[in-house]
């Protein structure tokens, strides 16, 4: 099946062929590389999701002169001056959405793991402090989203083994998969309000290029996650 049954599965499926494509694309530009760099670093890849984002936010009730999503992107942190977000929201002077989108793609899974999830937490970490010290808003707490994509692969479900030298690590990591172990991350995001949403999705590259994905959890598939923003939206437009 090339997408899933939902409200949103063809949007996504056709967000994910563009995810596939781009990155063809881009290797395409960088023949030679044998590091794939410029698929790496080509950026672009996930803008099927940010158009896709940007229309639900429309359709929602915000006017598309307050959404940002290719420049204006900076927002002030705490530790750092600046920090640009994907895709914020800005109406009035007040910050009402800003979202995080990322991927990864194999063969390997594990720098590229911590990098992610220590780029993630620090984000949130560095906006929440500015907003609590009054760096942005006056009104009300703003909407942090966060969408990641993961390739689908063999390596990516292979239980990986923890070190233990000193301390047991938690339960739910023992014997996970890097597939797992990014599922527990957007979730514990969540729970841990570090973000007010995530969606956690998953595609092949051998049928990702047709549409085709995979949402792992229920709790983090991209009906959810745009259900929760038409909310907010809907609170604050």
């Amino acid at each position: 099946m090339a997408y899933n049954e939902n409200k949103y599965g063809k949007l996504v499926a056709v967000a994910i062929s563009e995810f596939w494509k781009t990155r063809r694309k881009q290797s395409e530009n960088s023949e030679g590389d044998s590091s794939q760099r410029g698929a790496v670093t080509g950026g672009a890849q996930l803008n099927g999701f940010i158009n896709l984002i940007s229309e639900t936010i429309v359709r929602a009730g915000i006017d598309k002169q307050h959404i940002f999503y290719s420049k204006a992107l900076e927002l002030p942190g705490f530790f750092r001056p600046t920090k640009k977000w994907d895709l914020l929201v800005i109406k009035d002077k007040e910050l009402i959405i800003a979202l995080e989108t990322k991927s990864q793609v194999g063969p390997s899974f594990g720098n590229n793991f911590n990098n992610r999830t220590e780029e993630a937490m620090g984000s949130a970490l560095d906006l929440w402090t500015a907003f609590r010290e009054g760096a942005l808003n006056r009104k009300f707490r703003p909407f942090l989203g966060y969408l990641f994509v993961l390739e689908d692969c063999k390596q990516c479900h292979t239980p990986v083994k923890v070190e233990e030298p000193h301390f047991k690590v938690l339960p739910e990591f023992i014997g996970s998969s890097y597939a797992k172990r990014y599922e527990l991350f957007c979730r514990k995001l969540v729970r841990e309000k570090h973000y007010d949403v995530a969606s956690f999705i998953m595609t092949t590259k051998e049928k990702g290029i047709d549409g085709e994905f995979s949402e792992p959890a229920d709790d983090l598939t991209f009906d959810n996650f745009a259900r929760a923003i038409t909310a907010f939206v809907s609170m604050h437009k």
